[in-house]
């Protein structure tokens, strides 16, 4: 039966999407492969011809342990499911602080293994850094993607010791659509809507700072539902909602980051392309946090695309702003 379902799923979804028709079943479970580092090169050296692919290189003196279970979903349409995360860290007997990175692709495609790179780089500069897995909208509909995210900080902080993490110093990144994920679940701390049941409920899931590269902060911005106005098409948000904007408004509006922003919330850098689409919110959110001398930056990247993470020569740019910002917020340098 649940064969059969499957089945049915992933026909439904090769037909109704257009946008994204790379639907295989990978283990059981029905993924749209249609985002990958590849992909973004190709798509990007069609406008940068000179740009080059970054792969994964573990650096001297970084440790690794890949395909690490953070939680176990016993029963889903697809059986029992794990979810799991990549760590790196500095191969010394000491406590860094932690990065949990999320991964883009519209909130239904993509995968872990595009946070790879930047996991090695930054671990090598003192941080246990973790690529994360989490479900995508073809698997299970929002908010599940945020109950995965928060439960993954949970099992690192409540794992710490092992991992070598100081459990008071958490930051939270993502790139696109992961970048919405990593605001949405680190300006809401502990709320208990958000939080989800995959174990280790008793650890706080907050961060102490976010990291955003182009990840909206408004869903009612119309660029995000515009593809749902045209025939036979819709907008990732669509998808992941499983509704559009107007028939699910309180849905779009409950996982808008900008929303949750307030005296508590933990210090945010944004990281933009020369893409404005993706900053919507962001200024919002900038006001806000003014109001409460939260500490704020926004480095853009000029004449960058979207996926500028992807690629050299903004690869290693990114990688510094992160490091920098990381610095001041969770080692307290250059106060």
């Amino acid at each position: 039966m649940k064969q059969m379902q499957s089945i049915v799923l992933l026909v439904f979804l090769c037909i109704a999407s257009p946008l994204f028709a790379q639907i295989v079943t990978i283990d059981g479970i029905p993924k749209d492969t249609a985002y990958t580092p590849y992909s973004a090169w190709v798509k990007i050296k069609k406008d940068y011809p000179n740009v080059t692919r970054v792969y994964p290189i573990l650096p001297d003196g970084v440790k690794a342990e890949n395909n690490i279970v953070y939680a176990t979903l016993p029963d889903t349409p697809y059986g029992k499911r794990d979810l799991h995360m990549d760590v790196f860290r500095p191969d010394k007997g000491e406590k860094y602080p932690a990065l949990v990175m999320v991964f883009g692709g519209g909130w239904r495609t993509g995968s872990k293994e595009a946070q790879v790179p930047m996991a090695q780089k930054i671990a090598a500069q003192g941080y246990v850094t973790a690529a994360i897995e989490y479900r995508l909208s073809p698997e299970a509909l929002y908010p599940a993607a945020v109950y995965d995210i928060k439960a993954a900080i949970r099992f690192l902080r409540a794992n710490a010791d092992k991992y070598g993490i100081d459990p008071n110093r958490f930051a939270i990144t993502g790139s696109s659509a992961g970048g919405q994920l990593a605001a949405l679940v680190g300006f809401t701390g502990n709320l208990e809507k958000f939080e989800g049941d995959l174990g280790y409920n008793e650890v706080s899931s907050e961060v102490q700072a976010i990291i955003d590269m182009d990840g909206v902060l408004d869903f009612t911005t119309p660029s995000e539902s515009l593809g749902d106005n045209t025939p036979g098409r819709h907008s990732a948000g669509y998808y992941w909602f499983g509704a559009t904007l107007k028939e699910a408004r309180d849905k779009w509006v409950e996982a808008s980051p900008m929303i949750y922003t307030g005296k508590d919330s933990p210090p945010i850098l944004f990281i933009n392309s020369a893409q404005p689409r993706f900053h919507a919110g962001r200024d919002s959110v900038i006001s806000v946090l003014n109001t409460y001398n939260i500490y704020t930056e926004v480095q853009t990247i000029p004449d960058s695309p979207h996926s500028f993470w992807q690629v050299h020569p903004w690869f290693e740019e990114t990688v510094d702003y992160m490091v920098n910002f990381l610095d001041r917020t969770l080692k307290n340098e250059g106060e």
